[in-house]
């Protein structure tokens, strides 16, 4: 028997960046498992990067449902954003900056709020037209999570809320973020409702119920992320013999600040000015404003600055490399997350130097024996890792990858199983409360 779930999602194509890879696999791969999806998302995202090429992937019998957001276009708050943290004391830039701190403190708990009522309206409507539906929200934004509070209340169909990071680490670490108690009362709030819950990280499920103690263990599940075999076909470009590649493919931002890393690949150089020479140094992906200035007068380092480029290409990307960096800076939360890049950089074999706190990334790179690990904050160590690395390089003796270690367990395609499991599950979960709710009702009636 087919099951049918609406996947809210705000990341979804054409919207660019990783965050978009977990839910657009999980459509592409769902109905290999029994499972029908129809996806809602927002019509024209306030986002900044897109990547139309993701469009194609999307299966022809899914239904997307597209639902606009009152949100300014992202140009706009990124100017807001800029206003806060510039020390100018001109009217304009006054006027602005309190703009925009009244914005963060009204728009709880994110901006995509403004997306709640057209999204509402769509959701409720499907449902109506669909009532034996299963509503899973992936989140951030986390604003979205309002919306099974919604189902719940007027379609009373079952949901599932699915952590791609930690409420607590995005309002902290993101961009125009804002933190405070009523983002704990409105996590409550959504959890307290929610029939399953899911998490991109085991750390972050044992965190979510020490945190939450009302959560039923059983209901909170953990499902990484991974890679889709059907990214890599074919033969993938093979990295240049004269000159070590060192490659980052993602955005830096707070969370994955590179100064800790640009502090090592400064000091390697001074040090070693014959072995640096063959080592160059790439970053594909945005660079957010106040990151910029760690990259100033690195040129000369051998640091190139790419820009986002489309999934394909930042595969290819780090195919065409000999490491691929991983980048976690030690702020609050980083401890538990490891980034989606790291499942593709498995798979494609490359080697891997995750500078990072010790946490859920470093011991997935132990694990796997993927590369090695060094904390952002220690710049010796890293300069030591990188004349080690380039040392092996010179003399051909670099090695990839050390070897699978139950990696089919990333396979895209599986972990559509084990999403469409946790679906059945709350779906029992609420039939049988509502189920319990039925038969006390009818023992109060004479």
């Amino acid at each position: 028997m087919t099951m049918n779930v609406v996947v809210v999602s705000y990341a979804f194509p054409p919207v660019g960046g990783a965050g978009v890879q977990r839910m657009l696999k999980l459509v592409k791969y769902l109905p290999e498992h029994g499972v029908r999806p129809t996806v809602l998302t927002v019509s024209r995202a306030s986002v900044p990067l897109t990547d139309t090429s993701l469009l194609a992937e999307i299966p022809p019998d899914v239904t997307v449902l597209r639902a606009p957001t009152l949100e300014p276009e992202y140009g706009a708050k990124q100017l807001a954003w800029r206003a806060t943290g510039t020390t100018s004391e001109s009217l304009r830039t006054r006027i602005v900056r309190r703009a925009a701190n009244l914005g963060r403190w009204l728009m709880v708990p994110d901006p995509q709020i403004l997306w709640l009522p057209a999204a509402a309206h769509a959701l409720l409507g499907h449902l109506r037209r669909e009532p034996e539906s299963v509503v899973l929200i992936s989140g951030p934004p986390f604003s979205q999570f309002l919306l099974g509070l919604l189902a719940k209340e007027f379609a009373s169909v079952p949901v599932v809320l699915d952590y791609r990071d930690e409420w607590t680490t995005t309002s902290s670490v993101y961009e125009m973020a804002r933190g405070g108690s009523s983002d704990r009362l409105l996590e409550a709030a959504v959890l307290r409702r929610a029939d399953g819950v899911v998490t991109a990280t085991e750390d972050f499920r044992e965190r979510l119920l020490a945190r939450f103690d009302f959560l039923h263990p059983e209901r909170v599940v953990s499902i990484p992320n991974g890679y889709d075999p059907a990214d890599f076909v074919g033969q993938p470009p093979a990295p240049p013999t004269d000159r070590m590649v060192i490659s980052y493919v993602g955005t830096v931002f707070r969370l994955t600040s590179a100064r800790g890393f640009l502090r090592g690949l400064r000091l390697f150089k001074e040090r070693s000015p014959e072995l640096g020479k063959l080592c160059d140094v790439r970053f594909v992906g945005r660079i957010v404003e106040t990151e910029a200035d760690a990259f100033a007068d690195t040129e000369p380092l051998g640091v190139t600055r790419e820009g986002y480029v489309d999934h394909a290409k930042a595969i290819q990307a780090l195919a065409a490399s000999h490491v691929a960096l991983c980048l976690l800076d030690a702020v609050d939360g980083a401890e538990g997350i490891y980034p989606a890049k790291i499942f593709e950089i498995m798979r494609l074999g490359r080697r891997c130097l995750a500078v990072t706190p010790e946490g859920a990334l470093a011991r997935l790179v132990r694990r796997h024996r993927a590369g090695e690990v060094v904390a952002p904050g220690d710049t010796e160590a890293i300069a030591t890792a990188l004349q080690r690395l380039v040392t092996e390089f010179r003399s051909g003796t670099l090695l990839e990858w050390g070897g699978p270690v139950d990696f089919e367990i990333f396979d895209r395609r599986r972990q559509a199983g084990a999403f469409a499991r946790a679906l059945t599950m709350a779906e029992s979960v609420a039939h049988g409360e509502r189920r319990h709710a039925g038969a006390i009702c009818h023992g109060a009636v004479p």
